[in-house]
């Protein structure tokens, strides 16, 4: 399972593709490639996750802390080995963490065909949650899915793919009440929730199907650079899910969800594709005593094609969110968002690319749950420079915006024009393209 590196190995901080090797005086010297990802670290300015002493997750690792893993088990195993020591994990392969099926994970007589006739509206009605033996069943088998495909990340660790196509398939990665990780060049395929709960009373009395299980949770934890990964719904797109009681039986959740009192993340140069909900960065109105102050997150160069809402949603949090590109699809264009503006946010969304389908609605990339500071400028559309707080409140004079966020990033890296991003990102952005 183990691979030892005896090596000694220069620390490199990477910005953008040019890789700053510092040696023992702290100078540093260019090279145009980091040649070992897991000793790479956050660039000094890339963004929140640089901030208050940096992110540099398992870069420091010995030989006995440095890992190959190529299946889910051994993956879980070098989690746990070592504590919180810096370690190095590099994934090899596509690692399936549901290889065996949602069959193996069914316990106390769940049936789903049961469960529908049990709680067809038509029958149980709309106006209590779903109670009885299979919703009991359901929730028992639920509870063996949720043991099997989550993987605590301790602090000081380092999550690598191994060349162009390694990742993990079906898992839920847990950065939950730890320190300073950094995951690079994976593909993650968004855990399939094999048990969603039907609540009736959801959805104004009309019912919804509700999932669990994030790709990616960052919970109470501050120091994550999470770089150069495709986030993806792969195998089983949402367009594929099955439709009772005239709702989507919906089994995905967040591709990245950022919540919880998490402080000081840089998101970049990753891909987001064809997913619904896709990024929280603040989960609760109510969260105050824990988000305020906090929820610090630089998202930048990220390409998001295909995703339908919530790239991000915030609350809370001083998001910066620049030079990144947004396709939406022509499937999608009658109800998506981009920005989400909740309650306390503090949203700067500039250099921007967007790009739209024939007659979907420019107002509609802003969307505002609360009266919250944002600034919104130098953002492109199909383009043609665009002023999304004037189209938004032109369009959608309900959801009236005030601009200006009440303050301004100061940590960031080179700002490119927005009229060149897409090129940019189709050519540099997501896993298997990392210097």
């Amino acid at each position: 399972m183990r691979s030892r590196i005896w090596q000694v190995h220069a620390t490199t901080a990477i910005v953008g593709c040019t890789a700053l090797v510092l040696g023992v005086t702290g100078t540093g010297v260019a090279q145009s490639h980091g040649r070992d990802l897991g000793r790479q670290v956050l660039g000094a300015g890339d963004g929140w996750g640089s901030a208050e002493g940096g992110t540099t997750g398992g870069s420091a690792a010995d030989a006995e802390h440095v890992y190959t893993v190529t299946d889910w088990a051994q993956f879980k195993a070098a989690l746990k080995d070592g504590g919180d020591a810096p370690k190095i994990i590099r994934v090899k392969g596509m690692i399936d963490a549901v290889s065996q099926g949602c069959e193996a994970f069914v316990t106390d007589g769940y049936d789903l065909q049961q469960y529908l006739k049990d709680y067809d509206p038509a029958v149980y009605g709309n106006d209590k949650v779903a109670m009885g033996p299979q919703e009991d069943a359901r929730v028992a088998s639920a509870a063996k899915q949720d043991t099997e495909i989550k993987a605590n990340i301790p602090s000081n660790t380092t999550i690598v793919g191994v060349g162009k196509n390694s990742g993990i398939l079906g898992g839920s990665l847990q950065i939950k009440g730890v320190s300073n990780v950094i995951m690079r060049n994976l593909t993650i395929e968004a855990p399939l929730d094999c048990f969603p709960k039907w609540d009736p009373t959801d959805d104004n009395a009309t019912g919804a199907w509700n999932s669990e299980y994030d790709a990616v949770v960052v919970y109470g934890t501050d120091h994550v650079w999470l770089d150069h990964n495709t986030f993806t719904d792969g195998r089983y797109p949402d367009s594929e899910r099955p439709v009772y009681f005239n709702k989507v039986f919906q089994q995905h959740d967040g591709l990245t969800d950022i919540v919880r009192g998490s402080n000081y993340v840089t998101v970049s140069w990753n891909r987001y594709q064809d997913h619904d909900k896709n990024m929280l960065i603040g989960n609760g109105d109510g969260l105050a005593a824990v988000d305020a102050g906090k929820l610090k997150v630089t998202m930048h160069h990220n390409r998001f094609e295909g995703i339908l809402q919530r790239s991000p949603r915030v609350r809370f949090g001083q998001v910066d969110v620049y030079n990144n590109h947004y396709v939406v699809t022509e499937e999608q264009k009658a109800d998506y968002y981009i920005f989400g503006i909740g309650i306390s946010s503090q949203l700067y969304a500039t250099d921007n690319a967007i790009s739209l389908p024939a007659g979907a609605s420019v107002g509609k990339v802003l969307k505002k749950w609360m009266e919250s500071p944002l600034t919104a400028e130098n953002n492109y559309v199909n383009g043609k420079r665009t002023d999304l707080i004037a189209v938004h409140n032109a369009e959608i004079p309900e959801e009236f915006l005030q601009s200006g966020a009440g303050w301004k990033p100061t940590l960031r890296t080179k700002v490119d024009s927005p009229r060149a991003v897409p090129a940019i990102l189709k050519a540099q952005a997501g896993a298997g393209k990392v210097c």
